[in-house]
């Protein structure tokens, strides 16, 4: 009759609080396509002048190395670079002026020298001026680019192409891929004369938006259990500016951004990149901005850096006619030429679920998963600490021959408070293992792999833990339930509470839970740790059913 409202009421808070930190996600509409014009993924031009046009292997390439001191406009630090460019080697007695193209790094530490080695020495065997900068990151890393100063960086690496005598300076194009292209809106704001750039897998919306959806996207894809994607909400609702982490909402809407002839590429099996969605933005931009010259190619088997099988394994090659495409479009729309393909072909576009546009910055819900979180991981080590100090304590008396109890726990609430802590923290385990394995499975599906026929524990944990956090529950209201038993024998449940019953359990003289006060602490620091990690699964969602 006691535990059983005991037990609903503790159930009962912990639901709501799993309600109320749970935030809306909008997945609708699923299974957006977009169908091409051609299958055929060629480009081509007119060309009534009979221009001669450059290929792949029309000149023999040169590379040289230079080095910049690139400042960071928000600190002052300095970074030096190497600069490779790769230059197409003229006949003798020809000093022709070439376009240039200025490559961009997606997410990473790529250098000059490991990255775009293959594309940017076919793009100069066209006729290009190539440069290869190490990426620009001063003291940052993934989770803290700084965006804005990057593309000042990347548009002094343009400014020093176009002053090489071989570079026509009024032709120079970005090659963005992934991360970088958070990062060429801002160079083509900043620099009024970028020619026209090559977008590869572009992350079109905020890296909120962005980043939420490819692992919104992913979880289902790897057969993760729905619940897990409560993780996912809040996550993305953080309020990263709390922790000093300013890139989660750079603003990415920027007018100028498609302003210039562009060509958008993407891999039928690339997971990261919201393609329909993302494709009908750049679309809208680049007409807005007075630009009708987009060219969007889609290439079946490609993953998100457009190569062929997992990223993981080095030399990869780019899927079918990727770089002969390329070519012939940069070629083309630098000599200023009317292209005669369809501007939209290839595969058809597909996107699996919507954009989380809705998504923003939650204060409230960030202080109470950082209080939460945190508190969890204070409380459980501080267990830890006292637990191994009453193991220590044991042995020396052990050594001492002294047999005297170091917790003195009565009327079996040592048992109680072991069988609660083994299985909470067991449940524990299992989360963590379970969110493990998500995390890689989507891991291994970005870089290329398949996704696992069975899903297992990345699906039945998250019910296992739901059931087994309630039976904790139902423990704890069992210990509740005997804590008030004893509290009325000891006439602390009456009004007014037995005079001395209040001091006498304080100071040890009737004690409840243990002889010793060490006892005594150790199980109240025990308990709130304990029912800090059932707040943590609370917190997560763990409790709506």
């Amino acid at each position: 009759m006691v535990t059983v409202p005991i037990f609903i009421v503790l159930l009962g808070i912990l639901v709501t609080v799993s309600n109320l930190t749970g935030v809306p996600w909008k997945r609708e509409p699923t299974g957006q396509s977009i169908s091409t014009l051609s299958p055929n993924t060629g480009v081509t031009f007119d060309n009534p002048q009979g221009l001669p046009l450059a290929h792949r292997k029309s000149f023999k390439v040169s590379s040289r190395t230079v080095t910049l001191d690139v400042k960071r406009p928000a600190t002052g630090a300095v970074q030096h670079i190497n600069v490779l460019i790769r230059t197409p080697k003229d006949p003798a007695g020809v000093n022709a002026k070439h376009p240039g193209i200025v490559f961009m790094h997606g997410a990473g530490y790529g250098t000059a020298e490991n990255s775009f080695g293959d594309v940017a020495a076919d793009l100069s065997s066209a006729g290009f001026v190539t440069a290869v900068p190490d990426k620009p990151v001063w003291s940052t890393n993934d989770i803290t680019r700084d965006y804005a100063g990057s593309a000042k960086a990347y548009d002094q690496v343009v400014r020093c192409l176009r002053t090489q005598h071989d570079v026509d300076p009024g032709k120079i194009g970005l090659y963005a891929t992934s991360e970088s292209t958070w990062i060429s809106p801002y160079v083509i704001k900043y620099d009024k004369h970028i020619a026209f750039q090559l977008l590869l897998s572009p992350m079109v919306y905020g890296p909120r938006q962005s980043l939420g959806f490819f692992v919104g996207q992913d979880f289902s894809l790897v057969g993760a259990n729905d619940g897990y994607q409560s993780i996912v909400r809040r996550l993305f609702h953080a309020d990263a500016d709390m922790f000093g982490l300013h890139n989660f909402d750079f603003p990415m809407d920027l007018p100028e951004a498609y302003a210039v002839p562009t060509m958008v590429v993407y891999g039928s099996k690339d997971v990261l990149t919201a393609q329909v969605e993302g494709l009908e933005h750049i679309l809208y931009s680049a007409h807005r901005a007075g630009n009708q010259n987009v060219t969007v190619r889609s290439y079946s088997v490609a993953n998100h850096v457009l190569r062929l099988g997992d990223e993981e394994d080095s030399g990869t090659p780019f899927v079918d006619d990727y770089i002969s495409d390329v070519i012939s479009w940069a070629v083309g729309t630098a000599a200023g030429l009317k292209q005669t393909s369809e501007l939209v072909a290839g595969a058809t576009i597909r996107q699996s679920i919507a954009v989380p546009v809705e998504l923003q910055a939650d204060r409230n819900l960030t202080v109470y998963g950082a209080i939460v979180n945190l508190g969890m991981v204070v409380l459980l080590v501080a267990a830890l600490l006292m637990a191994l100090l009453g193991c220590a304590i044991k042995v020396l008396r052990m050594i001492r021959h002294d047999h005297s109890k170091v917790f003195g726990f009565m009327r079996g609430f040592g048992s109680e408070l072991l069988a609660v802590t083994v299985t909470t923290l067991a449940t524990f385990v299992l989360f963590v293992a379970g969110l493990v394995q998500v995390i890689m499975a989507v891991v291994r599906l970005c870089w290329g792999g398949a996704p696992t026929e069975n899903p297992g524990m990345m699906y039945w944990s998250w019910p296992v833990i739901q059931v087994v956090s309630t039976l904790v529950v139902w423990a704890w209201a069992r210990i509740l339930a005997r804590c008030i038993e004893v509290a009325r024998l000891r006439g602390l449940a009456q009004f007014p509470p037995r005079k001395g019953a209040i001091s006498d359990v304080v100071s040890g003289r009737e004690p409840v839970f243990a002889s010793k006060r060490f006892g005594r602490v150790f199980f109240w620091l025990v308990a709130a740790a304990m029912f800090s990690v059932l707040l943590f699964f609370a917190f997560w969602g763990l409790f709506i059913f």
